[in-house]
């Protein structure tokens, strides 16, 4: 069953993807929102019919913006609210929100950032935009007026808790690299995305080999070359298939948790010379939101304790044994490089830690 907070959370995120109006409260007060990306003149003029609802965005964002040094914008972990302004409209709005936007809108500016009314709701708001998909900026204003969705900060925080993951149904999938291999649907009450887990060879009692994979559409389905993700997937596979046992962790977590349109924005602001780290900080986003929790609940329904984790990632290691699966050994998953990655595996050595 899903429980009350599953349910405020989800039906914030639909609002939130469809353009809606949603109020968030929190213990210290509550405010009203609207994704900047999903509202245009009719929505916001609805949402908004005096023009004075003011801007919430990440402290990233608002360090790009130049409201870094002003004491209402100092504190990273904050959200900042910037002063709405008679001549920004949604259109305006937009660009502030999206950086990739940047080089071809130049803001007009200058912002005066603003006290935020009530903090710990809108830090609960940008969680919610990364849980969403969408950018982490909204016209805000106070918590009366209609709203379609409602939700606390404690049902957001509450959402994606690995701890609601249940196995769904297994069967058995041939596939290239094991035509004996077995899958394993994971799925929760709270929210739509299932992962999976592919069993490869016969359990015995040695710790499998295990490949935490997340989700990427472009790589793995699509061939991308500006990443290595497909080329880890297949190798991933056939090192597990070589191996007594082992299991690959198909985890629903795109763009390292920040979803397929942030992934693509991201992207585009990798073809104007920002590096991936760089990209994902100046979306508004953190450098790696993915939740590895929901890995070792998987591996404990699956009733497996310890492993040997094929990974070039030290925090995927720190990742699984903090949420109480031991890494027996870590194995490196080196492959070549090609002109298009080079640069994305270079910043995931030197700026992310990845062993390479």
């Amino acid at each position: 069953m899903v429980g009350r907070a599953g349910r405020n959370a989800a039906r914030a995120i639909d609002a939130l993807r469809r353009g809606w109006a949603v109020r968030l409260v929190a213990d210290d007060g509550a405010i009203r929102l609207m994704a900047i990306e999903g509202a245009d003149a009719v929505t916001l003029a609805a949402f908004d019919p005096d023009g004075k609802a003011d801007i919430l965005i990440s402290a990233a964002r608002a360090e790009t913006l130049k409201l870094a040094n002003q004491l209402a914008a100092a504190d990273p972990e904050r959200p900042v609210q910037i002063e709405r302004m008679p001549w920004i409209d949604a259109d305006v709005a937009t660009s502030i929100a999206d950086p990739v936007l940047d080089l071809s809108s130049p803001l007009k500016g200058p912002f005066r950032a603003r006290p935020l009314v009530s903090p710990h709701a809108a830090q609960a708001a940008l969680r919610l935009a990364r849980l969403a998909g969408i950018l982490p900026a909204y016209f805000v204003s106070a918590p009366d007026g209609d709203a379609e969705a409602e939700a606390s900060a404690d049902d957001i925080a509450a959402y994606d808790d690995a701890v609601h993951l249940a196995i769904a149904t297994r069967a058995r999938l041939p596939v290239s690299a094991s035509e004996t291999a077995e899958i394993v649907a994971f799925r929760s009450s709270d929210e739509p995305r299932e992962h999976v887990a592919l069993i490869v060879g016969k359990r015995d009692g040695s710790p499998p080999v295990v490949r935490l994979h997340s989700e990427c559409l472009t790589g793995d389905a699509l061939g991308s070359l500006k990443c290595d993700c497909g080329p880890q997937l297949h190798e991933a596979l056939h090192r597990i298939a070589d191996a007594p046992w082992g299991i690959l962790l198909y985890l629903r977590q795109e763009g390292r948790g920040i979803g397929l349109v942030n992934k693509l924005r991201a992207y585009a602001m990798q073809d104007q010379g920002f590096d991936t780290v760089d990209a994902n900080v100046r979306l508004g986003f953190a450098i790696d939101a993915r939740d590895f929790s929901v890995a070792a609940r998987m591996l404990d329904l699956l009733n497996v304790s310890t492993v040997r984790l094929l990974t070039n990632n030290p925090n995927k290691v720190t990742g699984l044994e903090a949420a109480g699966i031991k890494v027996a050994e870590r194995l490196p998953i080196i492959l070549p490089t090609n002109p298009h990655n080079e640069r994305y595996l270079a910043t995931k050595r030197d700026r992310t830690g990845h062993q390479l």
